[in-house]
């Protein structure tokens, strides 16, 4: 049974857990915990740090990264595999792209469980545009809803095989956004009917996932005054009209797309149904007003983080030098049919 904690994530400062850190965040008690590459040095520093982010609230938190591949990647050489980013790896895998990107994300997995991350910000099941913003398109797996759907799902099951929470993402859909979120609020004016058999569809067809992240992003079709983030009626399109039931945490409070200070942002995305508030740069004001605002888990979504909790179970034996030889077949397009 999980304990009523706080509905947040939170990250920390550096490499190493201060002792004020570990004294707040025994007192915020957040589920989770999120790492950047500011807090990655080494194998052997990540597993103290994630051990230490743990010991502070005493259980056995998730502790989540953001381990696409390409530009948005943690873990790095000389440590950690370098990848090519997700467009391009699908597109070079052709046919086989879905089982390159499971194999892919079996060997992430095999990573993050190895210096203690148990969660990673995948799949991205947004739909590539000609107008998606350089920062997101070739995070992106395709333009076409089949692609994305089949790709998501094997990330996903590739890094439940490996013992890590997916969190699929941006829901209900980042493709369409034509500004970068870290510095300003996009505007989509698509129509509804075309959103929700396009860019909603791909998160539609993987529902049953445990965790998805918000997107920052106005639907003028829905709601012309609020990011889906801080929206009640973009969280009932989350759950109703794509039926995700899962844990709903947010994206990064602090991005520039969201107005407003960090207390008031984390109270509208949870007075919006979100679950989670999630504050990513480690600066203590700020995620003490995150925390605050935020509360604690409770009802709906304390019985959803159980649910999340539950999905995550030990890594399935593999023969790692196998999986290895068989993405680089299917990476160089050797095993076609």
């Amino acid at each position: 049974m999980t304990t009523a904690t706080g509905a947040t994530i939170l990250g920390c400062e550096g490499t190493d857990l201060s002792a004020a850190e570990r004294d707040f965040f025994r007192a915020a008690d957040p589920w989770g915990f999120i790492l950047f590459a500011r807090n990655v040095e080494s194998p052997d520093q990540v597993r103290r740090l994630t051990a230490d982010l743990r010991g502070a609230v005493g259980r056995n938190a998730p502790v989540f990264v953001d381990q696409e591949g390409g530009r948005v990647q943690r873990l790095r050489a000389p440590h950690w595999r370098e990848w090519l980013p997700p467009l391009d790896q699908v597109a070079q895998s052709g046919g086989d792209a879905a089982r390159a990107m499971y194999l892919r994300f079996r060997l992430i997995a095999a990573e993050l469980r190895d210096v203690g991350i148990d969660g990673d910000c995948a799949p991205t099941l947004d739909l590539a545009t000609p107008g998606t913003h350089p920062f997101l398109r070739n995070r992106c797996y395709s333009d076409r809803v089949e692609v994305v759907t089949a790709v998501g799902r094997a990330v996903a099951e590739g890094l439940l095989a490996g013992g890590v929470l997916p969190v699929m993402k941006h829901m209900p859909g980042h493709g369409r956004a034509t500004l970068d979120t870290h510095h300003e609020l996009p505007r989509v004016t698509e129509t509804a009917d075309v959103l929700l058999a396009s860019d909603f569809a791909t998160f539609h067809a993987l529902r049953d996932l445990p965790l998805g992240m918000s997107a920052h992003i106005v639907f003028e079709a829905f709601d012309p005054d609020r990011p889906s983030t801080c929206s009640p009626r973009m969280v009932q399109v989350i759950r109703q009209d794509i039926g995700f039931q899962g844990l709903l945490m947010t994206d990064d409070l602090s991005m520039q797309a969201l107005s407003g200070s960090l207390g008031d942002r984390a109270a509208a995305a949870i007075g919006a149904g979100c679950d989670i508030a999630l504050h990513c740069n480690g600066k203590r004001t700020e995620a003490e007003a995150v925390v605050d605002a935020a509360g604690r888990l409770s009802g709906a979504g304390l019985a959803r983080a159980e649910t999340a909790l539950a999905a995550r179970r030990m890594p399935e034996p593999i023969d790692m030098a196998a999986l290895e030889v068989e993405f680089a077949a299917l990476s160089e397009g050797r095993m076609h049919g």
